[in-house]
């Protein structure tokens, strides 16, 4: 097994390569012979370095239409199992990573991992509106906690519009299903400014969520992937969100979000994500 401070920028572009394609920590040991301590010691380092650098560059950004939506993970166990000493403790049980995404570049400009509280919904709202260069189109689902949060971060220069899902009934008890209940219908209602009716959807950012579950291994359902700690949940959302944004072609539009939204003019490779690294450790 190779330790840290062996290891070489082509080794660390071969563990951002696993990592990024959705490999478990010990899956990544096993294809790159680098030890475990190593690959989760290097996931934070990439983490805290790719989450400076996109919130110095992802600025004045020129998107139009944005959409917002909250993805389900946990850690350390789920709810219903967390011993009685660590309940109430962010990090132990329900975490929710909110993101955000341009729904013509597919750029995601903004992400928090947190809990579901109004007061993670404002800090998120805030971070999404400083990364902005003029008056967007905004989509959420029907969560309530995002209206304050978009009144008080945007302070009325926005046109926005909430999605709101109507479901069936579902006879599977709740504990039961692997699925939420069925869709039956949406309903859009206007709530700041003049949203375009054609525009209100949050499907690229519910498409977000399936490319974080399949990109991320701690994300995926029904396994023991799940993140021991939030640390290490938020250092891989940052990762994920580098490469998916400089590095990852869209399939649609052929080139990169980062690209198609102006704030690089190349393709990025993760040995890019390694000189960023080596740059943060230099001022670090």
């Amino acid at each position: 097994m190779v330790s840290m401070n062996k290891l070489d920028g082509l080794r660390r572009a071969q563990v951002i390569a696993a990592l990024v394609e959705g490999n478990s920590i010990r899956s990544t040991v096993r294809m790159t012979g680098v030890a475990k301590n190593t690959v989760t010691k290097l996931l934070v380092d990439l983490g805290t370095a790719c989450s400076e650098y996109q919130d110095s560059t992802l600025r004045n950004l020129p998107c139009k239409r944005v959409q917002c939506d909250e993805i389900w993970s946990f850690c350390y166990a789920k709810e219903k199992n967390i011993p009685e000493e660590k309940r109430g403790q962010f990090g132990y049980g329900d975490v929710w990573t909110w993101t955000a995404i341009c729904a013509d570049t597919k750029l995601v400009p903004a992400w928090l991992v947190a809990d579901r509280s109004a007061g993670s919904a404002l800090e998120f709202i805030q971070n999404l509106e400083i990364r902005l260069a003029e008056r967007i189109q905004l989509t959420t689902d029907g969560y309530r906690v995002y209206l304050e949060a978009v009144d008080e971060a945007f302070r009325g220069q926005v046109d926005y519009a909430m999605l709101i899902k109507v479901y069936g009934k579902d006879e599977a008890e709740p504990d039961a299903r692997y699925s939420p209940a069925t869709c039956i219908g949406t309903k859009a209602e206007a709530k700041i400014g003049n949203p375009d009716p054609e525009h209100v959807s949050t499907s690229y950012a519910e498409r977000q969520n399936l490319t974080m579950r399949m990109s991320m291994r701690r994300f995926t359902r029904l396994t023991n992937a799940f993140s021991k700690q939030v640390e290490n949940l938020a250092a891989a959302v940052s990762l994920h969100f580098m490469y998916y944004n400089f590095c990852r072609i869209h399939q649609t539009l052929r080139i990169t979000p980062a690209m198609a939204a102006g704030v690089t003019s190349r393709l990025w490779s993760v040995h890019d994500i390694v000189k960023i690294l080596e740059e943060w450790e230099k001022s670090n």
